[in-house]
């Protein structure tokens, strides 16, 4: 069985960073895709970014781009992403999530093209 575990979130300044860590067990996740989604308050869950586990091919939204970066350890099956220039906007609780593979990537964005979830970590940014 496939788990995600995140840690790393918390309460930063706005314009301050985090870095947000994906731990991934349970099986060899070559064939996967991970991502990272979030959900604020009253909001449906949203697409962050995403990477291919093989060939490292990153996608973002247009929210986050330039801000967010994605990037995976492969010795240690995390994925992590790097957040600067937090705003009060970012404040959701991020999920970690895998898809088993065969996604094309105009179809990352969607939180059903996604088998597995992790239980979400809180990022709250104060302004």
């Amino acid at each position: 069985q496939v788990q995600l575990v995140e840690s790393g979130g918390g309460l930063v300044q706005a314009g301050g960073s985090l870095r947000l860590s994906c731990a991934a067990s349970g099986r060899t996740f070559s064939s996967y895709t991970l991502g990272w989604f979030r959900q604020a308050p009253g909001k449906e869950r949203e697409f962050v970014a995403a990477i291919r586990w093989s060939g490292g091919n990153t996608y973002y939204a247009d929210s986050v781009k330039g801000r967010f970066t994605i990037s995976r350890d492969n010795a240690k099956n995390t994925v992590y992403l790097q957040m600067n220039s937090l705003n009060a906007e970012d404040t959701a609780v991020y999920y970690c999530a895998a898809d088993r593979g065969g996604t094309i990537a105009a179809m990352l964005r969607r939180a059903g093209e996604y088998d597995y979830w992790g239980q979400g970590t809180q990022v709250t940014v104060s302004s």
